[in-house]
């Protein structure tokens, strides 16, 4: 497949930067990867209205009013070989990078990041100022993938290959990476290295104390996240707002 074909397939939703297996592990799509870098290599910098300069073979997409995502105007951007499915609300300013996938009826909020080759599912909202970090290199390196029906809260930031299991509830500035501990209050437990966090988990920000004696000392403390509790009737209830605001 040519790297047009390539971005083309991509912004179809025909193909993606991870995929998914039977037992619901989350894994790289090396050569859709490999695809995207090449695309780089064969652009030759350009400038575009406004102002801007990209590779000529990247610029921004726009959509049709029957592709049914309502783009809000004010300095939003999605660029080539990203995929947003139909029902998606672009809130400006906002930012869709190369290879990120977006699925159905998911609300991307002012100043929202989704990185390269994220991957983003249905009824997500991602509130305003979300990071969702990007990758292509290494190749083999898995993006954020946040799953259907999740809520990711403001300012959180998501990096690293984490991947937020559906229904998940992130309050607002969570801070997620390979190296932050997650502690599950309610299993009493620590999660894995690169453990997804689990399905209708709630998670808020934390802290635990300095791993050295002399930060201890010091009263410092190190970022962390803390599950609470998982999602029931009353939780859910809290996210009926979102359906209206749709």
């Amino acid at each position: 497949m040519s790297w047009l074909e390539l971005l083309n397939n991509l912004e179809n939703g025909s193909v993606r930067a991870a995929t998914q297996d039977e037992n619901g592990d989350w894994h790289a799509n090396v050569e859709v990867k490999q695809g995207i870098l090449e695309a780089f290599k064969n652009g030759t910098n350009t400038e575009f209205p406004g102002g801007f300069v990209d590779k000529h073979n990247l610029a921004p997409q726009g959509f049709a009013a029957d592709a049914g995502v309502r783009m809000v105007p004010g300095g939003t951007s999605v660029r080539r070989g990203a995929h947003v499915a139909a029902g998606t609300i672009i809130m400006p300013p906002a930012y869709v990078n190369i290879g990120a996938f977006i699925d159905e009826g998911t609300m991307v909020d002012s100043h929202v990041l989704v990185g390269s080759c994220a991957q983003v599912g249905k009824n997500v909202h991602l509130s305003a100022a979300v990071q969702l970090g990007g990758v292509l290199e290494p190749i083999g390196a898995s993006p954020v993938v946040v799953e259907d029906d999740a809520f990711i809260g403001a300012g959180c930031v998501i990096v690293e290959g984490v991947v937020v299991k559906k229904g998940a509830v992130l309050a607002p500035g969570v801070r997620l990476s390979a190296t932050i501990p997650v502690y599950d209050c309610v299993n009493e437990r620590v999660l894995d290295k690169g453990e997804p966090i689990p399905q209708n988990a709630i998670v808020i920000p934390g802290s635990r104390p300095s791993s050295s004696t002399w930060g201890r000392e010091q009263g410092l403390s190190m970022s962390c996240a803390l599950i609470v509790k998982y999602r029931d009737e009353k939780s859910d209830a809290s996210l009926e707002l979102e359906e209206v605001l749709r």
